[in-house]
């Protein structure tokens, strides 16, 4: 997969690309990354790339003729010329205004051949980026940041642990926050039915885009602090129940939103029942 940011600041992804599971997967030859300077595309000679917005207003706003050249630079052309290429690139506008950046979003993203990340910055980019050059505009929470770089490398992270060969166990990305539960093999599941693991030693899932479950490691006892008794016990029923239940509380605690639109089975409707009743 091939990932182009377009930004004004190509320096700054000096380092955030440089570590981890990015920088394993570039040297692995799963992704390339190309970091391209907006000013690069700019005619006059102090390299201008925002302006002031017509009708007024505060701030600067980001001109239109230096992103559509960068891309064209590129070979991708306005949206209405890419015919039959729907799918197989995204042009995504990092920007407050954009639909929510969600793990069901990047995991449709990861189908992607190539992702194009438009940097915004200022007080936002020319409206006719939106509407005449990206396939999604994409926003990473209902706050506002200085410009989009932080939100690229949020996107192009969160991408790229999900392509084939990224992660050392690829079940990672399967069981943890925001993730679709992995089914049962062989059975269809039903929202009324608990998510039951052919192989009890795994740890469970629970409903699609809740949060993960605490996690506890060695030394069994920190400062006075022990891992709950289950953990260590070796029943793996009960360790997968407590997990599940486990899980809940702390989307009833921290995200409770996330409920209203989870397809809960039996069982986690059970478990949510005694967390109220023990509060």
């Amino acid at each position: 997969m091939k990932f182009e940011i377009i930004t004004i600041f190509p320096d700054f992804f000096r380092g955030p690309l440089d570590y981890g599971i990015v920088r394993r997967a570039r040297e692995a030859g799963l992704i390339e990354i190309g970091i391209h300077d907006l000013r690069a595309f700019a005619h006059d000679r102090h390299r201008t790339v925002d302006d002031r917005p017509f009708g007024g207003g505060e701030g600067m706003v980001l001109k239109p003729e230096p992103i559509f050249e960068c891309l064209e630079s590129l070979g991708v052309a306005p949206r209405q010329e890419r015919v039959g290429e729907q799918g197989r690139e995204s042009v995504v506008l990092l920007s407050p205004q954009g639909q929510m950046f969600t793990q069901a979003v990047a995991q449709e993203m990861m189908s992607r051949e190539c992702m194009v990340l438009i940097c915004g910055r200022y007080e936002g980019v020319d409206e006719r980026v939106a509407e005449h050059l990206a396939t999604d505009e994409i926003s990473i929470g209902d706050f506002v940041l200085s410009g989009g770089e932080l939100a690229a490398a949020l996107v192009l992270d969160a991408v790229t642990r999900l392509l084939p060969g990224a992660l050392g166990n690829e079940a990672s990305a399967i069981r943890e926050s925001f993730s679709e539960p992995e089914p049962t093999a062989g059975a269809t599941p039903s929202a009324d039915a608990p998510v039951i693991l052919p192989d009890a030693s795994r740890p469970a899932t629970i409903a699609p885009g809740l949060l993960d479950c605490p996690h506890y490691t060695r030394p069994a006892e920190f400062r006075g602090w022990q891992v709950p008794d289950v953990l260590v016990g070796g029943n793996h029923v009960e360790i997968r129940v407590w997990r599940r239940k486990m899980g809940l509380r702390k989307t009833l605690r921290n995200r409770p939103d996330l409920l209203a639109g989870a397809p809960l089975s039996a069982e986690d409707r059970r478990l949510i029942q005694e967390l109220r009743s023990e509060t």
